[in-house]
């Protein structure tokens, strides 16, 4: 089956972590010209541009508007030539268990920066130069975002996290959804919300079982997704052959979760 990405430059923020990478090595496979981003952790990404030709890298805080905007003006004199799809993959996720009563505001400011507004920096530098693009690479452009079950049910003692993908999910995706047409007629910007996946990041978290209990007692499929599942997704709603007529949609990638177990047993005694 053919999905349209041969050729196609797409880069993928934050492309050294579990998802990112996945999602690198699965549009190297489909034939599209990929450029992998990150920040600090070259390591995994330099293992794979042995084994594929067709990626190049780049290296940006994205936290900070002149390397975004830096990066952008690099990305269109190197050999992939101008950016057609964005995925817009990186964020942190602070490890703290910290609720909204305590936390600081320089926490919530560093949270912010780091997913949401280095979210809108890319997005707006993207849509900047895809301006002045030729009608050949306004074809193909496309946004995909990724949230997060956060963003659509919250998620106690990280309300910074979860209101950064609410953000995107919702206002950001549904604003750019109408801005991109103005600038490419067929654009399209769509979003991806996965639940808990096994990341390095979450490894840790997931060796406990009763965190496995809460994440998985509302969801129908009982499983943990992996990496591949979310990369799966992406590259769906990247193409234009397989998505031309899917744009401002969320799709969860949860296993049919219902929502969040907010009690443990012991909560409700003597309710």
């Amino acid at each position: 089956m053919d999905h349209g990405l041969q050729g196609v430059h797409v880069v993928v923020t934050g492309a050294s972590g579990g998802i990112g990478l996945e999602t690198v090595k699965l549009f190297c496979a489909l034939g599209a010209n990929v450029t992998a981003h990150y920040n600090s952790q070259f390591g995994p990404i330099q293992e794979l541009l042995a084994s594929n030709a067709n990626l190049q890298h780049v290296q940006a805080n994205l936290s900070q508007e002149d390397a975004v905007v830096a990066m952008f003006e690099s990305l269109s004199t190197m050999p992939h030539g101008p950016v057609q799809v964005v995925i817009v993959n990186h964020a942190i996720y602070p490890t703290a268990d910290v609720p909204i009563a305590k936390m600081t505001l320089d926490q919530w400011n560093t949270t912010m920066t780091a997913n949401l507004t280095s979210s809108f920096l890319v997005c707006r530098e993207y849509l900047k130069h895809l301006e002045s693009a030729s009608s050949t690479i306004k074809e193909k452009a496309a946004i995909v975002l990724i949230g997060s079950t956060a963003g659509k049910y919250g998620e106690a003692n990280h309300g910074d996290y979860s209101a950064t993908k609410s953000a995107m999910m919702y206002g950001l995706n549904l604003t750019l959804k109408n801005e991109i047409v103005k600038i490419a007629p067929k654009g399209r910007v769509n979003c991806i919300a996965p639940g808990w996946v096994r990341t390095p990041m979450a490894e840790e978290a997931l060796k406990d079982p009763q965190m496995v209990y809460r994440v998985l007692s509302t969801t129908p499929l009982k499983k943990v997704a992996m990496p591949i599942d979310v990369a799966m997704q992406v590259v769906v709603l990247a193409s234009s052959t397989l998505s031309g007529h899917v744009t401002g949609q969320v799709v969860m990638v949860e296993g049919g979760m219902e929502g969040r177990l907010l009690n443990k047993p012991e909560d409700l005694q003597g309710s």
